[in-house]
C-alpha cells in the first residue's frame, strides 16, 4: 500500500525507525507538537487544512497519528480514501502500546507528566504557538513575577490565586523509554528536570506495536478507527474512545 501518514512531531524518532523497516510506501508528514493547546476549533482546522490538501489520487489510505487529544480530531472526514486513526484518549497510548495499559497507568499514577524523546526534543512547553493556546490566552503560562509585570500587583495576585502554577497539579516524571535513538541522554534530562521540580521519578519501558501497526497494518477494529470516505469521526464517551459519525 501507499499510505499517507500525518503525526504530531513528537512521534518523530519512532514513527522513522518503522516507516523505514515498513513493507508498505509511506509519505509522511509532522505537524508541531502542542496542536492540543490551541483548544478543539483550533486543532480541528489546523488537521482538515492538512488533510483537504493531500492528493488522495496518490494513495490508499490516510493515516492520522493522533489520539483523541482533547476533542482536536472530532469532525475530521474521510474524503474519497479511508481515514485511519488510533484508539487512544492521547499520544501516550501509541508510547504505551494499548489504551488499557495507558488508562491503567494514568489512573494508578495521579499527577504524572510524561517525557519522552518526542516530547523533550521537539520544543519546550508551548513555545510552537504562544498566544494562541488556551494557557497563553489566560496567562496561565507566566509565572508570578511575568503576571506582576504584565497585569499590575493586584491583578497578578488575583490570577495567581484562580491560575496558579501550571505545574502545581503534577507532583512526578515519568519517563517512557521506547529504545529508538540515545534514550539514556533524554533519561537524563526527565531526571533533571524531575530533580529541579521536587517531584518523584520513574522509567518505563514502551511498546512501539501500536505505531508499527499504524504504519504496516492491519488495522484491527480493537485498536483501531477506519473512516470509510464520506463519514466521520466522533467520540464514543466508551472504551472505544472514537467511533464512526
Amino acid at each position: 500500500m501507499r499510505l499517507k501518514l500525518i503525526a504530531c512531531e513528537i512521534f518523530y524518532r519512532e514513527i522513522c525507525d518503522v516507516v523505514a523497516r515498513s513493507v508498505n510506501q509511506v509519505d509522511i508528514e509532522f505537524l508541531p507538537k502542542g496542536l492540543h493547546d490551541i483548544g478543539q476549533p483550533g486543532m480541528f482546522a489546523r488537521l482538515n487544512e492538512v488533510l483537504t490538501a493531500v492528493d488522495e489520487s496518490q494513495y490508499d489510505a490516510i493515516v492520522l497519528a493522533y489520539g483523541l487529544c482533547n476533542n482536536g480530531i472530532v469532525g475530521l472526514a474521510a474524503r474519497s480514501v479511508p481515514l485511519v486513526v488510533p484508539r487512544g484518549h492521547d499520544c501516550m497510548t501509541l508510547f504505551m502500546g494499548t489504551k488499557e495499559r495507558y488508562l491503567e497507568y494514568f489512573q494508578s499514577h495521579p499527577g504524572v507528566y510524561f517525557k519522552t524523546s518526542g516530547w523533550i526534543e521537539r520544543g519546550d512547553g508551548l513555545q510552537q504557538f504562544g498566544d494562541e493556546t488556551v494557557q497563553g490566552k489566560s496567562g496561565m503560562e507566566l509565572t508570578y513575577e511575568e503576571m506582576v509585570e504584565k497585569y499590575g500587583e493586584d491583578k497578578a495576585k488575583f490570577r495567581w490565586e484562580q491560575l496558579g502554577d501550571m505545574t502545581r497539579n503534577y507532583s512526578g516524571v515519568t519517563f517512557i523509554e521506547m529504545g529508538v535513538g540515545p534514550d539514556e541522554q533524554f533519561e537524563r534530562q526527565a531526571r533533571e528536570e524531575a530533580a529541579e521540580q521536587g517531584w518523584k521519578f520513574e522509567k518505563i519501558v514502551g511498546d512501539m506495536s501500536l505505531i508499527r501497526t499504524m504504519v504496516d497494518g492491519p488495522w484491527d477494529d480493537d485498536r483501531f478507527l477506519v473512516i470509510p470516505a464520506g463519514q466521520k469521526i466522533e467520540p464514543s464517551y466508551d472504551a472505544d474512545i472514537i467511533r464512526l459519525g
